[in-house]
């Protein structure tokens, strides 16, 4: 299913002065690993995704396949988040993302981090430190570049770092 469920984003506050924090964007410096352009297919529905930004931005056109089928064959991430921006066409997208990107991204980034070994023993790593997409050019899912942004993209990696650490601990 698109939107398994159910789920909800953490309530904890991770303070930045108050415990350690792990900054990342870029794909090619120390946790790049965390971004959403990083190359770690995914699949979901039976489709394989590139990146976790195809998945996202495909699902602006959801219900529309034919649309979501072409940013997810789209070469680059950031190719197909210009696609999804409409700037080459003018397909309505859904009525309903303000309310749905949140579960969008939580679905992404749990296939990401369950799907990948590597990737899952590289989040459960930073356990007790705050996870801080830092770029001046997002400030919903980013921080702002000044922590004045909400950081949803970092809050939603804690909170499945903490689903996948709860049930490792339910497992043993």
């Amino acid at each position: 299913t698109l939107f398994p469920g159910p789920w909800k984003i953490s309530q904890k506050e991770m303070e930045p002065e108050e415990q350690e924090s792990i900054l990342f964007y870029q794909t090619n410096k120390p946790f790049g690993e965390f971004s959403n352009f990083y190359k770690s297919p995914i699949e979901i529905d039976g489709k394989t995704w590139p990146t976790t930004e195809h998945y996202f931005q495909a699902m602006k056109f959801f219900p529309d396949e034919e649309a979501m089928e072409e940013v997810r064959l789209t070469e680059k991430a950031m190719q197909c988040k210009v696609v999804a921006r409409g700037q080459d066409d003018n397909r309505p997208r859904r009525a309903d993302w303000a309310e749905a990107k949140d579960q969008v991204m939580y679905t992404a980034l749990t296939a990401k981090f369950t799907q990948h070994e590597t990737l899952k023993e590289l989040l459960l790593s930073t356990d007790g430190k705050a996870l801080v997409e830092h770029t001046k050019n997002d400030s919903y899912w980013a921080d702002g570049g000044d922590g004045s942004g909400q950081n949803m993209l970092g809050k939603l990696l804690m909170q499945i770092r903490d689903e996948i650490k709860s049930q490792q601990d339910g497992a043993n």
